[in-house]
C-alpha cells in the first residue's frame, strides 16, 4: 500500500468520524434543551479566570465544547461570555493580546501591531515560511476546493505535484476525496492546520477578492 493510499484511507476515516459527530450533534440538537442557570457575578469571574488559564497553557485553538468539559460542564454560551469578559479586561488594561475565534475554537493571539517584536523573537521560524509557489498553490486550493491537481496546474501553468506534497507534509492541504471522472483523480482541500496558521475561524473568513482576481478553473 502506497503512502498516498494510506493518506486517502486516513482522510476517509476522519471524514466518517466527522460525519458521525455531525449526526450526533443534529440528534442532540433535537432533544429538549434544559434551562441553563444564570451564573452569579462571582461564578462568571471564576469561570473567566479558568478559561484564561486553559487558553494560556496551549498553543492550539480549543473549542467551547472542550473547554466546557474541562471546566465542569458550563455551556458554550457561558464560555463565550467569559472570553468576551476577558477581552474587555485586556482592552481596558492595554494588553498586547486578545482571545480570538480560530479554526472553530478559541485561542489567545497577540495583536497585529506586535508582529515585528514576535518576528525578531522567532527568527528561526523564518526558514519555514512558505515559498511564493507554495503560497500561490495554497491560495488556489483554498478558494477552489475541492480541486484536482490537474486543475491547479492548469491555473498555475506549471506542474504542482511536489508543491502539493510539501503542503500536505506541512498539514496545510489534505486529500478530501476522489473526483467522479475517469481514473478517479484525487481531490485536494485545506486542513484545520491551514485555518490555524492563518488565524481563520472558517473558510468563510478568507479575504474577499475581486471576482476577476479569483483563480479561475
Amino acid at each position: 500500500m502506497t503512502d498516498t493510499d494510506q493518506a486517502v484511507q486516513q482522510d476517509v476515516a476522519e471524514q466518517a468520524e466527522t460525519d458521525e459527530a455531525t449526526e450526533a450533534s443534529k440528534a442532540k440538537a433535537k432533544e429538549p434543551k434544559a434551562e441553563v442557570p444564570k451564573l452569579t457575578r462571582k461564578q462568571a469571574d471564576e469561570l473567566a479566570l479558568k478559561v484564561e488559564a486553559a487558553l494560556l497553557t496551549t498553543d492550539r485553538p480549543m473549542t467551547t465544547g472542550k473547554l466546557s468539559d474541562l471546566l465542569g460542564g458550563f455551556g458554550s454560551k457561558a464560555i463565550e461570555d467569559a472570553a468576551e469578559q476577558l477581552n474587555e479586561v485586556y482592552e481596558k488594561s492595554g494588553r498586547s493580546f486578545r482571545i480570538e475565534k480560530v479554526a472553530g475554537g478559541l485561542q489567545v493571539l497577540t495583536l497585529p501591531q506586535y508582529a515585528d517584536v514576535l518576528s525578531e523573537l522567532h527568527k528561526s521560524r523564518a526558514q519555514t515560511h512558505l515559498s511564493p509557489a507554495a503560497m500561490e498553490t495554497l491560495a488556489i486550493v483554498a478558494y477552489q476546493q475541492p480541486i484536482m491537481r490537474a486543475q491547479v496546474e492548469s491555473i498555475r501553468g506549471v506542474a504542482c505535484g511536489e508543491v502539493l506534497r510539501s503542503l500536505m507534509e506541512r498539514h496545510m492541504v489534505k486529500i478530501v476525496g476522489r473526483a467522479e471522472e475517469i481514473g478517479r483523480p484525487m481531490l485536494y482541500g485545506t486542513t484545520k492546520g491551514f485555518l490555524e496558521a492563518f488565524g481563520l475561524s472558517s473558510l468563510k473568513d478568507l479575504p474577499k477578492v475581486e471576482k476577476s482576481k479569483v483563480p479561475q478553473l
